[in-house]
């Protein structure tokens, strides 16, 4: 059974940041792309950033310039780093490992407001 444990998420005024982070064994640490995505209620849900095994990383456009997702190779971790967070930022963010499968994790509340 495939665990991705998430933390980091809470309540941040707008202009502020937010470190998310994502656990997961070295077996798929190693091999996966790792990444996160956000769902908005009412909305789909949407790529926020990835990075592969070899730190490739993809991010949308929305967050170029205020997000970072980095991997920390000897903790099996992937985190996302959040500044000048801004209201339309507030989501569910999920971390994902994708490979052959697809893992997720249970999701972390982010809330940007004043």
């Amino acid at each position: 059974q495939v665990q991705l444990v998430e933390s980091g998420g809470g309540l941040v005024q707008p202009g502020g940041s937010l470190r998310l982070s994502c656990a997961t064994s070295a077996s798929i640490f190693s091999i996966y792309t790792m990444g996160w995505y956000r769902q908005a209620p009412g909305k789909q849900r949407e790529l926020v950033a990835t990075m592969t095994a070899g730190a490739i990383t993809n991010y949308a456009d929305s967050v170029k310039g205020r997000f970072t997702i980095s991997r920390d190779n000897t903790k099996n971790t992937v985190y996302l780093q959040m500044n000048n967070l801004k209201p339309e930022d507030t989501a569910v963010y999920y971390c994902n490992a994708r490979n052959i499968h697809s893992y997720w994790g249970q999701g972390t509340q982010v809330t940007v407001s004043s």
